[in-house]
């Protein structure tokens, strides 16, 4: 018996394409704004495919979601999910690694140019300054933490191979295949970020990671560490992340993810002004951004939803407790 699968958010002719071909024997396929009895089409669903729920459904719309056993994200993060008003028996699925590589390239290029003061360099340039004594720091033979050793940091220690490093990584079971030289829980953070030169965050962000590094946690961190956040805003303390900024010149740090952003929020916004310093590059949430990427992540998401349908593992299934905030 075929699966009926509710797309929910606005499908490009690209995205249905995938969708169809790799759903049609298997699943019946509606899309939410072709159906002029939502309420209908949600109570029917036995899969949902969605990119942004709180956006696509109203708060009335969750509760008709009864016989909903299956909510994929086109998206990889949950933080944004209204868990308490979803049906218990609906398991919500992440999209694991749909853009874990482009999003560690972008990693990797923010601690580069961070680590050769590129962008102040360029502005003294244009200002006619030629500073040929202002050093850069050296990525070969590096200490890097990872916190966060799933999709998106394994793809950052395949980019940082042939700067032989030594990388400390965290994830939630404290064991890795990967040739690392420290691996450890969130519990063993203190003794990662002790001895990084250069630190990615890429954990979830989650009731046990918000506001997981704060005033303690970069007083622990060397001087002249690089920080990269490719994750979410809220794992940091934003008015303590500031000030370490403001008062330790030598630290620099690359935000991609921010605390209140137009995906999540509705707006954009911060509490203080961290484009103004110098030892800050800032990018707008968009490091999984490449030609193609939305397409991938289809194919990712469908790859998934095809597991479902067939009784197989689903990957990236969310524990709800963890977001009940």
């Amino acid at each position: 018996m075929k699966q009926n699968v509710l797309v929910s958010f606005n499908a490009n002719s690209k995205q249905r394409e995938i969708i169809e071909n790799s759903l049609k024997e298997k699943a019946n396929i509606k899309y939410i704004e072709n159906e002029t009895e939502r309420s209908d089409a949600i109570k029917e669903a036995d899969i949902i495919f969605s990119w942004n729920p709180i956006r696509e459904f109203n708060e009335e719309e969750f509760y008709f979601m009864e016989r909903v056993k299956l909510m994929q994200l086109l998206s990889a993060g949950a933080d944004h999910l209204p868990f308490d008003k979803f049906p218990e028996s609906l398991a919500v699925a992440g999209n694991v690694g749909a853009y874990a590589q482009a999003m560690a390239e972008h990693a990797l290029a923010m601690a580069l140019s961070l680590s050769k003061n590129l962008f102040v360099n360029h502005q003294k340039i244009k200002e006619g300054i030629f500073d040929q004594s202002s050093k850069g720091k050296l990525l070969h033979g590096a200490n890097y933490g990872i916190i966060g050793f799933g999709g998106i940091g394994k793809e950052i220690y395949n980019l940082l191979q042939p700067f032989e490093p030594n990388i400390y990584a965290i994830n939630t079971s404290g064991k890795t295949d990967y040739n690392v030289s420290f691996i450890g829980t969130i519990k063993d953070l203190e003794f990662v970020l002790t001895n990084s030169d250069f630190i990615f965050i890429t954990i979830p962000l989650s009731k046990a990671t918000k506001n997981l590094i704060g005033k303690a946690q970069f007083e622990l961190m060397k001087k002249d560490a690089i920080l990269v956040n490719v994750a979410r805003g809220e794992i940091i303390n934003q008015k303590d992340f500031y000030e370490h900024l403001l008062n330790n010149p030598d630290f620099k740090a690359g935000i991609d993810a921010w605390w209140i952003e137009p995906f999540r929020h509705g707006e954009f916004k911060v509490e203080f002004p961290f484009i103004e310093l110098p030892n800050v590059i800032g990018s707008p949430h968009n490091s999984g951004m490449v030609p193609g990427a939305m397409t991938r992540a289809t194919e990712f998401a469908v790859k998934n939803i095809l597991s479902f349908i067939d009784g197989k593992e689903v990957r990236g299934v969310f524990n709800r407790e963890d977001y009940l905030w």
